[in-house]
């Protein structure tokens, strides 16, 4: 994908500049509301309704699908001012938003977005000629580790492991030796899908709607994964000239993955098994026009305000303001500028200045999505009390 310029005027020298969270925190530099290029024409109201659902979650003391950093008091003092709010007009929402948060750039470069989306995709729930490729779910034995704890595996640290009758630790398989059958009694199949490749997408994505063959419709979400570090096989074919960079996307990396074969021994199946990671899945069966899918906060997310972010470096609930040039409704990169809310993360989402746009469910998401590897600004917005 085209990678764009950074955009957006930096402020003046004199504004504050501070490490959020103390010493060894990512680097931010105060702002007003002011310095943000057409921050008055976003739609608060739609940005207020995401945050409160972040917000219901921090004040209830919901436990995420993914530990993360623990929200600050400032922020949980505007999540409950955020419950208690009863115009949720734009307007009222903007004053909301200016009142309890103050802007801050991210130092240290510009920052870089990529998309996501949650596919809608046919399967069975049983085996077939058709849908041969199975949804794994969580193996019961599997134990997911501390950030700052892992287990030492072959090739470094892991952050899964699976837990024998003794109580030993041992590493889980990675994805080469799950797609072999080393968990076949442990993680039973959820449901079954046309090839390996749709498996593997849903598991980049950490989400999927699957239509039955009897009508029915089921939500995949996220359950675990076997901790072995995430790697791009989109990056891989690019640096391997498999795929020019302006070429890449989601559905050319598809479509290379099925020319060259899923089977053992082929390049396709051996490409994916580069990524040693693995995703495993639960089910519920929802209605078609179920909200969108839970994040790692454990909150439905809203297409084009919900944002993946490093949770080792953001608190989930924390708002966003995103300014970039994307190909977000044409081929072409043009401006988008919004108020979005950190409510989910990712393997490959590291560093503070790296972020996932969440953009909806189906195939035209999916084609929005794979054209996002651009850089641009991204502000946060701390509470006014974590700012000094």
């Amino acid at each position: 994908m085209k990678r764009e310029a950074v955009i957006g005027a930096h402020p003046s020298a004199d504004k504050v500049s501070f490490a959020a969270g103390g010493q060894g925190g990512p680097v931010l530099q105060r702002l007003d509301f002011a310095d943000l290029p057409a921050f008055g024409e976003d739609d608060f109201g739609l940005a207020l309704a995401a945050f409160r659902r972040s917000a219901a979650a921090l004040v209830a003391g919901s436990a995420p699908l993914r530990t993360g950093l623990s929200p600050s008091p400032a922020l949980l003092a505007a999540a409950e001012a955020a419950t208690r709010l009863s115009d949720l007009s734009s307007e009222a929402a903007r004053a909301f938003f200016t009142g309890h948060f103050r802007p801050h750039r991210i130092m240290a470069g510009p920052a870089f977005f990529t998309g996501y989306f949650e596919p809608v995709v046919d399967g069975s729930t049983t085996r077939a000629a058709a849908f041969a490729a199975p949804i794994l779910s969580r193996p019961a034995d599997l134990v997911t580790l501390p950030a700052d704890q892992p287990l030492s595996g072959p090739d470094g640290p892991l952050q899964a492991a699976l837990r024998s009758g003794d109580s030993a630790l041992a590493p889980c398989p990675d994805r080469a030796a799950i797609d072999a059958g080393a968990l076949e009694a442990r993680a039973l199949p959820v449901v079954w899908l046309r090839d390996p490749v749709e498996v593997f997408i849903i598991q980049v994505q950490g989400s999927a709607r699957v239509r039955l063959t009897d009508g029915r419709m089921l939500r995949l979400s996220y359950a675990g994964r076997n901790g072995w570090p995430y790697t791009s096989i989109g990056r891989i074919l690019v640096e391997e000239a498999h795929i020019p960079a302006a070429e890449m996307s989601l559905g050319r990396l598809k479509e290379w993955i099925r020319e060259n074969g899923q089977e053992v021994g082929e390049a396709g199946r051996a490409l994916m098994q580069r990524n040693r990671s693995y995703v495993f899945f639960q089910a519920e069966e929802v209605s078609a026009d179920a909200p969108g899918p839970t994040g790692a906060q454990g909150v439905s997310l809203t297409p084009w305000r919900s944002l993946a972010v490093d949770r080792a470096v953001w608190a989930y609930g924390l708002p966003f303001w995103i300014d970039a040039d994307l190909p977000w409704h044409q081929p072409t990169p043009t401006p988008w500028r919004r108020l979005l809310i950190a409510q989910d993360t990712g393997s490959a989402i590291v560093g503070p200045k790296r972020a996932d746009i969440y953009v909806g469910s189906g195939d035209e998401a999916g084609r929005i999505a794979g054209g996002f590897r651009h850089h641009g600004d991204m502000i946060v917005l701390m509470p006014r009390g974590d700012a000094p």
